[in-house]
């Protein structure tokens, strides 16, 4: 298991648990919304917002931790994690925010304390990128993409 040091900004509700996993076998552990006025935000159709959740990292080097959405905010409401899944970098040491947007027809209410997103640690691997010289090699999907395998 790997340790990621947290930060409690001033914002940071201390009756709140740090990041946990809700089950046993949960890939992702579930963050919460921090409110500095401890009230609520109201998210219009079509808008996004940052969400804070009062928390800083030090993901150790090799690692990032990954936003993802968490599945019942996503079927319950329009709202959707942006840019999913999100990358905080382990050089980042500035508050943790998920961004939200409304897909939806109607206003999306985020109360501070709800669960907004679930947190996911991955391996990183960094690559050396350099010009190839001459052709890439063939394959037999080629240059095929978005959608060329077909429907089903």
């Amino acid at each position: 298991m790997i340790t990621v040091n947290v930060k409690k900004l001033s914002h940071y509700d201390e009756s709140f648990p740090l990041p946990s996993y809700e089950t046993h076998g949960a890939a992702g552990a579930d963050v919460r919304a921090s409110l500095e006025n401890r009230d609520q935000i109201i998210i219009k159709p079509g808008e996004r917002v940052l969400v804070p959740t009062g928390l800083s990292m030090e993901i150790p080097f090799g690692y990032e931790v990954q936003v993802r959405p968490r599945s019942g905010l996503s079927f319950k409401t329009g709202l959707m994690v942006l840019n999913s899944p999100g990358t905080i970098d382990s050089d980042y040491r500035g508050e943790v925010k998920i961004i939200l947007g409304n897909l939806g027809v109607k206003d999306e209410v985020i109360n501070h304390g709800d669960r907004v997103a679930q947190l996911v640690m991955a391996p990183v691997i960094q690559a050396t990128y350099s010009v190839a010289s001459g052709v890439l090699s063939d394959t037999a999907r080629g240059a095929g993409g978005f959608g060329s395998t077909g429907k089903n």
